[in-house]
């Protein structure tokens, strides 16, 4: 069962239907304020959730706590709700990938509950893989079950003659008022009934023979709504997600004001890793072999650095990875010291590399950086001459240049004579040129290695503190780059050489990941002999 959308205290929870009950005397006492206001609420949604609606968790009862809790949505809910009404008013499709526990069900009968409410002649259906997750008579876990409870608490200026014993049967909840209605189907039959303004597909992932509902619902709907956890990639949901024709929202657990590292903590603890990582983490790789940076890894090195107290220091190094065409995005990012900073993206379609060379030009000037590194294999090949004919321009306007350095992982490894290191730290048996096919994969593994002495040092176990790293918790990127980061995956060639396949089963190129990566590449480093040296010498 989702848990409630709330992050209410109990006292708090008494607060708040006080405070209903005032608003609801003053909207009695004037009719022509409750015209209003329902007029309003048919324009904003959301605020009529927010306001009236409620969620039932009667696992609360063993707890001492209230049952019956008002709605209090924080901003990743309104943006699930402007997000389906976007999709809805433009008769598109959307995807929501979620992490467990985010309230989505609760969200998506209210929002449909209140649409039917204030919309004449609106149908709305629901879809799941089986018939007891749709509706089964009492089960608080079930989709209906929520609709009735929602309905139900309703105050009865906005319930209106709505009955739960005359307008609520199996599968179906009708709205005599409005002449609309809700209804649901489970497996195979889903998307069989009428035409539906929109069509919400729960746990979309996890349908069992999801190929025989594509065409059924393809003519049922303009607006599907796929939603679901993570259940691997090799399902249609996974292949939309990736496929870049769909529109996309995703619920990361980090999004939800009422987790925290100790709760992801608790339930590392509790689960399978490969549950966590799917089902919270959201890796579509999850079960496949040879993930390079596992996700515990990744959620870990979240402000990593304020966590065992290390003061960032040491070199400002932006990179880029250039994309311009099709689904993929350029990146841009910075690290100070140990610290990954930043990260931006932007869709390099119908653009040029000379555009989004000087987008990272701007950055580099924003946050005060002099070099930034760029992937010159493949599409970025043309960004030296670019950046050359900016920074003649730039020399011409007296402003200093920004060092553009190449990133080649198709080139032969750095130090190939060197061990590669162990997860101590300590030297193993095979040198860099033995192990990794390419600079690619070596910078991959130098990144994993970074990840790893993070995850070791957190636990309590001796750590450089220049071998870790940390992503800084501000940065606006930061759920989708760690989705990426646990993306790709390693493999042995035929020599028994390390290559890293960045696309499982089709995903779209990791590009913010990548961005990291070759932040934190191995680098030949320039000699620096100072004044000071130079005189004694």
């Amino acid at each position: 069962m989702n848990e409630p959308s709330h992050n209410l205290t109990a006292p708090s929870i008494a607060d708040v239907f006080r405070e209903r009950a005032r608003r609801l005397a003053w909207l009695r006492a004037d009719p022509q304020r409750l015209i209003d206001i329902k007029a309003f609420y048919r324009r904003n949604p959301a605020q009529f959730i927010d306001d009236w609606g409620v969620t039932v968790d009667p696992r609360n009862a063993e707890k001492k706590l209230p049952t019956v809790i008002p709605f209090n949505l924080f901003p990743i809910q309104r943006d699930w709700i402007d997000f389906v009404l976007a999709c809805w008013r433009n008769s598109e499709s959307g995807l929501i990938e979620k992490s467990r526990d985010m309230g989505v069900s609760w969200l998506a009968m209210a929002l449909s509950c209140t649409l039917c409410l204030f919309e004449s002649g609106i149908q709305i259906g629901f879809g799941s893989a089986k018939e007891d997750k749709v509706d089964r008579s009492g089960d608080p876990s079930t989709l209906f079950y929520k609709g009735r409870m929602f309905m139900s608490y309703l105050p009865r200026e906005f319930r209106g003659d709505w009955d739960i014993k005359k307008h609520s049967a199996h599968m179906r909840l009708m709205f005599p008022a409005s002449d609309s209605a809700i209804t649901g189907e489970a497996g195979d039959n889903i998307g069989r009934g009428g035409r539906a303004a929109i069509y919400f597909v729960d746990e979309a992932a996890h349908i069992e023979r999801p190929l025989l509902i594509e065409a059924s619902l393809s003519a049922t709907t303009n607006c599907r709504i796929d939603m679901s956890s993570v259940n691997g990639s090799a399902n249609p949901f996974a292949e939309k997600r990736h496929g870049g024709k769909v529109k996309v929202l995703t619920m990361h657990w980090r999004a939800d004001p009422r987790k925290n590292d100790a709760w992801y903590a608790k339930k590392c603890a509790e689960l399978d890793p490969v549950v966590v990582a799917a089902e919270l983490d959201l890796n579509y790789s999850a079960s496949q072999e040879g993930i390079i940076v596992p996700s515990q890894w990744v959620q870990a090195a979240v402000d990593a650095h304020l966590k065992l107290k290390i003061k960032p220091t040491g070199v400002k190094y932006s990179t880029f990875d250039v994309a311009d065409r099709g689904v993929d995005k350029c990146a841009w990012g910075y690290r100070h010291g140990i610290v990954h900073r930043f990260s931006k993206s932007w869709s390099g379609k119908d653009g040029d590399v000379y555009a989004s060379t000087e987008e990272c030009f701007l950055q580099c000037d924003t946050f005060g950086i002099t070099t930034m590194g760029y992937d010159a294999d493949g599409m970025g090949a043309p960004v030296r001459g670019d950046a050359r004919k900016i920074n003649e321009a730039r020399a011409a306007r007296r402003v200093k240049p920004i060092n553009v350095q190449e990133f080649r992982g198709s080139a032969a490894v750095m130090f190939p004579e060197h061990k590669v290191r162990g997860p101590d730290g300590t030297p193993l048996d095979r040198t860099n040129e033995d192990f990794f096919a390419n600079y690619k994969a070596q910078s991959w593994w130098a990144l994993r290695f970074r990840f790893q002495q993070t995850w070791r040092a957190l636990q309590g176990m001796p750590y450089d503190p220049d071998d870790i790293i940390s992503l800084d918790a501000t940065n606006p990127e930061l759920t989708r780059l760690q989705m990426e980061l646990s993306q790709p995956i390693y493999k042995m060639n035929l020599a028994g050489k390390m290559l890293v396949d960045k696309l499982p089963d089709g995903a779209l190129s990791p590009n913010l990941a990548d961005q990291v990566m070759m932040e934190f590449a191995p680098r030949q480093t320039a000699m620096v002999i100072s004044d000071a040296a130079l005189a004694g010498a």
